[in-house]
């Protein structure tokens, strides 16, 4: 090899560790600008309302089986202005004291706009589901005095959009008290052999790095 074999290959080196310091000095910059656009706009986590529940069947029997079939309306808003939301997965289902008497529906993917509102429709069953012993004392108790207190989670995962970036996965959780009364009629509207319980409850919402 010739010195001047030498200097072209000393100077294609140079090139390319030039090249290589100014892509990944570009890639900085770029990740600098979308943190900065990230903390200036900071996204705030949605809303959701659980609107109404509509009651089919709500059956206790021995020895302590709860049967139970309602019709939720759950809305959903962005208040971002400048921020989009993809839903990437949501199970939605009832509990009661922490313990799930239904089972978990998978709500379909969605894209939330810069404040859109979603409403979902979703049914949920269960059926003969066993109920802890301390639970279903405490049922009957509720029961008996005409005031059911349930509670409709939501968990999943969410992405936010800005522009054309779109961040990594964020966990959701959300929880909506029902307070179903069956002995004051004046708080639900029949609906053929249903009784629909109009709500418009506030639900609180978790979001956290997945």
């Amino acid at each position: 090899m010739t010195v001047k074999d030498c200097s072209e290959h000393d100077d294609n080196k140079q090139l390319v560790k030039r090249i290589l310091i100014a892509i990944f000095g570009l890639l900085i910059v770029i990740a600098i600008v979308v943190f900065f656009v990230w903390a200036i706009l900071h996204p705030a986590k949605p809303r959701f309302i659980l609107q109404d529940v509509t009651i089919y069947a709500f059956n206790l029997t021995a020895p302590n089986f709860l049967t139970s079939n309602m019709q939720i309306t759950l809305s959903s808003r962005n208040p971002n202005d400048r921020i989009g939301i993809y839903y990437q997965k949501l199970d939605i289902f009832a509990s009661y004291r922490n313990q799930q008497i239904t089972l978990p529906i998978l709500l379909p993917r969605t894209y939330q706009g810069h404040q859109d509102i979603t409403i979902w429709s979703p049914f949920l069953c269960g059926n003969a589901v066993p109920v802890a012993p301390f639970l279903e004392a405490g049922l009957s108790q509720d029961l008996n005095a005409g005031l059911v207190l349930l509670n409709i989670k939501v968990f999943g995962q969410l992405k936010w959009k800005v522009g054309t970036w779109i961040s990594g996965r964020y966990q959701i959780n959300a929880n909506c008290p029902a307070y179903i009364s069956f002995s004051d009629r004046t708080k639900d509207i029949q609906v053929g052999p249903a009784m629909k319980y109009q709500l418009v409850q506030t639900c609180s919402v978790d979001v956290s790095l997945d």
